[in-house]
C-alpha cells in the first residue's frame, strides 16, 4: 500500500489523500493543492490523480486542459528528475471538487483493492531506465489526451493510471497493462486515422465521379 506521510508524520494511504481532496473546502481543485497534498517526490499519485481526472466524460477539447498537467509531469519522470516541479500557471489548472469526488467516488473500492493486492515486483521494470521509458509513453499518451477527440481520453488516461500505480507500488505488473494499453492506444489510433483517410478518398472519388 502507497503510503503519504502526513506534516504530523502520521502515514496515510493513498485512496485516503484522493478521499480528502475531494471533500476539502473550496469548490474547485487545483494542481497545487494536489501536488502539496503528496509532496514534490510524489510522481506517481499526483500523475494517477490526472488521470482520474482525464478520465471524466469531457467534450471535444475538454482533455486539452486537464492533460496538459500531465503532459508536464511525463516530460519531467522521462527526463529522471528526481523531485516533482510545476511552474507557478500550471498550478491554477483546476477541475470542480465536486466532480472530482463523485468520479474518485466511483473508482474508490477499486483502488482499496488494488492497494491491497499491488506489490512491489519486476523491479527492472520501475527502476530508473524503465521510469523513464514509462515517462516517454505517458508524453504521448498525455498528446493524446491533449487533442480535441471525441471519446478518446478513456483508455489514454487508464494506460496512464496503470503507469503511475506501477511508480508508486514499484509494481512491475501494473507497468506491463500499462504498455499493454498504451499498444492498444496506437492500435486504436492507427485505424482511425485508416478510417479517416479511406472516408476522405471516398468522398473525394465521388466527388469527382459527379463532377
Amino acid at each position: 500500500m502507497t503510503l503519504i506521510h502526513t506534516s504530523t508524520g502520521r502515514p496515510r494511504a493513498f485512496s485516503e489523500v484522493v478521499e480528502r481532496l475531494g471533500v476539502r473546502r473550496g469548490e474547485r481543485l487545483c494542481l497545487g493543492e494536489v501536488v502539496e497534498a503528496f509532496g514534490d517526490r510524489a510522481f506517481g499519485p499526483v500523475m494517477f490523480v490526472f488521470a482520474l481526472v482525464n478520465m471524466m466524460p469531457w467534450p471535444p477539447g475538454g482533455t486539452t486542459l486537464t492533460g496538459a498537467p500531465l503532459l508536464l509531469l511525463s516530460m519531467e519522470l522521462a527526463w529522471g528528475r528526481d523531485e516533482l516541479w510545476v511552474p507557478r500557471w500550471t498550478e491554477r489548472v483546476a477541475v470542480r471538487r465536486s466532480t472530482f469526488h463523485k468520479l474518485s467516488g466511483r473508482f474508490r473500492r477499486g483502488l482499496r483493492l488494488t492497494e491491497r493486492l499491488s506489490r512491489p515486483r519486476l523491479h527492472f521494470l520501475t527502476g530508473a531506465f524503465g521510469q523513464g521509458l514509462i515517462g516517454v509513453a505517458c508524453v504521448f499518451l498525455s498528446v493524446v489526451l491533449v487533442l480535441p477527440v471525441w471519446g478518446g481520453n478513456l483508455l489514454p488516461a487508464v494506460a496512464v493510471g496503470f503507469f503511475s500505480l506501477g511508480v508508486m507500488q514499484r509494481d512491475g505488473l501494473a507497468v506491463i497493462i500499462g504498455w499493454l494499453l498504451t499498444a492498444a492506444t496506437v492500435a486504436v489510433l492507427f485505424l482511425a486515422w485508416r478510417i479517416i483517410v479511406a472516408g476522405v478518398t471516398h468522398g473525394f472519388d465521388w466527388i469527382g465521379r459527379i463532377a
